[in-house]
């Protein structure tokens, strides 16, 4: 079983920044694809961002391109999503989610096997 840790949300004015952090572990060997997902009240959940296992392709939603930044980090299989120029419709609930390797797009949420509890983003207006 993988486990998926989420880290880093709080309450931003707009314009802020806040930078999120995953970390998956539980699985010896494995390597692993990483995504950003939100979701608000009412709303199906929204992908985000991802990094494929290598580091070696980022995507991004439009409503977050140019804004938000995606990198691994130097601790195997953790990830940040670097995000500035905070709107209040970026609030939410985000969510990381897991998959060992993973496909080349990783904007479906349906391709994930493993995801995180969730951590608030709040930005003020």
């Amino acid at each position: 079983q993988v486990q998926v840790a989420e880290s880093g949300g709080g309450l931003v004015q707009a314009g802020g920044s806040l930078r999120l952090s995953c970390a998956a572990s539980g699985r010896a060997g494995g390597t692993f694809s990483m995504g950003w997902f939100r979701q608000t009240p009412g709303r199906e959940r929204e992908f985000v961002s991802a990094i494929n296992w290598s580091g070696s392709d980022t995507f991004y939603s439009d409503s977050v391109k140019g804004r938000f930044t995606i990198s691994r980090e130097s601790a195997e299989n953790t990830v940040s999503l670097q995000m500035n120029s905070l709107k209040p419709e970026d609030t939410g609930v985000y969510y990381c989610a897991v998959v060992v390797f993973g496909p080349p797009r990783l904007t479906d949420y349906n391709v994930y096997d493993y995801w995180g509890h969730g951590t608030q983003v709040t930005v003020s207006s």
